[in-house]
């Protein structure tokens, strides 16, 4: 009894750690070093690196320009009025410096791009010289001439286009019963440069007449395709209530257009599109993130009361 107690409770000696331990090898010890010495060489050589991309390199830019010095305003919200005082004050030296009210909009996927036309009080840059070329016949075409369109024809003026004779012009107005006619044969000269009529931009019309004055007495405004919007709104010299009168007739107008302003004539211009394209879906809102105000020297403010 007592020897079997004894070997019980003898020591054990054994070592149940096995001998080989299994470590990492580092990239500089000999094991790592033969094992490169034996590779192929094929395995050794490395491979190319792929020039990146356009898209990449505008990707590394914008995260660098975000990661980039902010300017002091970049958080900073003030009034119109204490905005237009700290512009003046930057721009003390500079009476001809032009204030550029900014209007982002959040542009969802397939949303038209937001665009319009406006009749400032005070305009801050000469009003563009419009050349209105008009492709109608009979009543609507002598309506057209009496609007004070620069040239008028149907579809004789077509080959007169096709070889060049009126490349001065800036704007091509349609018809919607022409529209087929010339756009076989025109698509692929006046596409391109951005003058060929359509429906989306209103250029394809039965109101020649209401589109060329609405054209002469007023200046085109066009967002990015980021959906943001620019726009002067008057020079330095200007009194304090023109700025001011400027951009909020300007804001209104670009509301309205985006849909996020329904009033009266908001609901009449909604009805008369929806009368003409009724297989077409409502125009989408692009919803206003903020507005900016800035000048050619001065950061950009953010604007809070408007």
């Amino acid at each position: 009894m007592s020897s079997s107690l004894g070997l019980l409770c003898r020591r054990c000696t054994f070592s149940f750690v096995s001998p080989l331990v299994h470590c990492r090898q580092f990239s500089s010890s000999p094991v790592a070093l033969a094992r490169n010495a034996r590779a192929s060489p094929r395995s050794l050589v490395k491979k190319k690196e792929k020039a990146p991309t356009k898209r990449q390199l505008a990707l590394l830019a914008r995260k660098k320009a975000a990661k980039g010095e902010k300017s002091a305003y970049a958080k900073e919200k003030m009034t119109l009025a204490d905005a237009i005082s700290v512009l003046r004050a930057v721009e003390v030296a500079r009476p001809n410096s032009t204030y550029e009210l900014v209007i982002r909009t959040a542009m969802s996927r397939g949303a038209p791009i937001p665009t319009g036309r406006i009749n400032l009080s005070r305009e801050a840059k000469p009003r563009k010289e419009y050349r209105i070329l008009v492709f109608a016949e009979g009543r609507q075409a002598d309506e057209a001439r009496r609007a004070g369109a620069h040239v008028v024809g149907g579809l004789d003026l077509v080959e007169a286009v096709a070889e060049g004779k009126h490349n001065n012009c800036t704007t091509i107005l349609c018809t919607t019963s022409l529209i087929r006619s010339i756009s076989t044969k025109l698509g692929r000269i006046l596409g391109p440069r951005g003058l060929m009529p359509s429906e989306r931009r209103g250029t394809v019309t039965d109101d020649i007449e209401g589109y060329v004055q609405r054209l002469q007495g007023t200046t085109e405004w066009r967002g990015d395709k980021t959906g943001t919007i620019r726009m002067p709104v008057g020079k330095m010299h200007f009194p304090m209530e023109d700025v001011v009168k400027n951009i909020k007739q300007f804001v209104l107008n670009v509301r309205r257009a985006t849909g996020n302003l329904k009033d009266a004539v908001a609901e009449a211009e909604a009805k008369a599109q929806k009368g003409k394209n009724k297989s077409k879906s409502v125009k989408p809102v692009n919803a206003i993130v903020r507005i900016l105000l800035s000048s050619t020297q001065a950061p950009g403010i953010q604007i809070k009361d408007i």
